[in-house]
């Protein structure tokens, strides 16, 4: 394919050859990625048989940013007010540019990273392409908004705030992570989106969605110089160089504990872990899976299905660059308390003793391999992995690599890093009456 033929005829930039990866032997999608002007990249997810198309902007920042003066809640507002209005649109308007069409938008904003997204038919795609680039590049925070807005994410909070299954997450965060952003709550609290101002969320704005490490992730039948012919006129001219951020220095885990009137106990219970470059990655998501993802998982057998102390119990990892956590949640009878903490430490002191039982570990692969593959059925999961991968690990790694990742973690790995985590204490954090 002659690449320098193809960038005289479109007057694009200069382009990396991409190295195409296979997603598998029987879905025919191919990955790219692409240098922008400025310093963006685009991970392209090519998939000639779709349907459909899919968008999205990463851009690298979160709650974990909001340091110093910069008042907790900011970068999720910042994503609400994307969608309220522009230079050229109205709210109303940038809804119905794209549902007009049968498409649709969203966003979310995570600890470290901001996406803005769209999906529809395939024809839609130079449509979902300028309407998200409005919505990210020329957003004008208009002033009415900005207070309809903050009463809406008020209630957001307070939403959060009242239902004690969500609520225990922010505890069990600010248990972790006490003293660091990662320990705020992602939506801030009532007191602090008091604190935001027009003036604040503009400087947000222009700080970080003109940054040259943001990724631009697409997915769908066409090819990559399609999307580029129309992604390339919406481009900003100017990308800047973006701020470091505030590293994780370890701090001792806490005890939370908050009592409200409530007819069931909300425990969790984390553990530091390392971040998502350490090469323990796998071995880590295969401990997670034994004791707590499954109707076959360690504590959902113990004890739900042997001794009936909760109706729902549950483990995940979540990683990020330098640090990460394994957590387990609980919903019990406040009388179980006792016996339920007893069989978590008895179960996680056993894999950390002596690792997985016979058949676990087969289980646990088999289980990751089909949740990746059903997880890729849709086309905005392919941008997705592309726009993570490439975000996250500077390439898109194919996700038959992710799959052999898991098929090559050993019995004894999965012991090493439950040895590693499980001699920390815990950070712990309830709810109760």
């Amino acid at each position: 394919m002659n690449w320098d033929s193809r960038e005289t005829h479109l007057s694009l930039p200069h382009i990396r050859k991409p190295a195409e990866q296979p997603f598998s032997e029987t879905v025919p999608a191919t990955y790219s990625t692409h240098d922008l002007p400025g310093g963006p990249r685009l991970a392209h997810s090519h998939l000639p048989e779709s349907e459909c198309a899919a968008v999205s902007i990463y851009i690298p920042v979160g709650s974990r940013d909001e340091i110093g003066n910069i008042p907790a809640g900011l970068a999720h507002f910042s994503e609400h007010m994307a969608f309220k209005g522009t230079k050229t649109r109205s709210a109303k308007e940038l809804t119905l540019a794209i549902e007009s069409g049968g498409g649709q938008a969203n966003a979310a904003t995570s600890e470290d990273h901001t996406v803005y997204e769209a999906q529809g038919e395939a024809e839609l795609m130079p449509v979902l392409i300028e309407v998200l680039a409005d919505m990210v590049w020329h957003s004008t925070f208009p002033s009415n908004e900005i207070e309809l807005e903050r009463d809406v994410i008020g209630e957001e909070i307070t939403m959060i705030r009242e239902s004690p299954s969500d609520h225990i997450n922010d505890l069990l965060a600010s248990a972790l992570w006490p003293s660091h952003p990662l320990g705020q709550s992602i939506s801030g609290s009532l007191e602090s989106i008091e604190k935001i101002s027009r003036s604040s969320l503009k400087h947000f704005a222009k700080e970080h969605h003109f940054r040259k490490d943001l990724v631009i992730a697409t997915a769908g039948p066409m090819s990559a110089e399609e999307i580029l012919a129309s992604l390339l006129p919406q481009m900003p001219k100017k990308f800047k160089k973006p701020a470091l951020q505030q590293a994780y220095s370890p701090s001792p885990s806490r005890e939370i504990i908050e009592n409200r009137p409530t007819d069931q106990l909300q425990l969790g219970l984390a553990w530091h872990t390392p971040g998502r470059h350490s090469g323990q990655r796998h071995a880590l998501r295969m401990l997670s899976l034994i004791l707590g993802e499954s109707s076959s998982s360690r504590l959902f057998t113990e004890l739900r299905e042997e001794r009936g102390l909760c109706y729902q119990v549950g483990s995940e990892t979540t990683l990020f660059h330098e640090t990460g956590a394994l957590q387990i949640l609980a919903g019990l009878d406040p009388d179980s308390r006792d016996e339920s903490m007893e069989t978590i430490f008895r179960e996680t002191q056993d894999l950390a003793d002596n690792g997985p039982r016979p058949g676990e570990l087969e289980r646990a692969k088999r289980l990751a391999i089909a949740q990746s593959k059903l997880a890729f059925e849709s086309t905005a999961a392919h941008a997705a992995w592309a726009g993570e991968g490439l975000l996250f690990y500077n390439r898109i790694p194919s996700p038959q690599e992710a799959r052999e990742n898991f098929l090559n973690v050993t019995g004894e790995q999965v012991q090493a890093i439950a040895k590693t985590i499980f001699a920390q204490q815990p950070a712990t954090a309830e709810i109760r009456s």
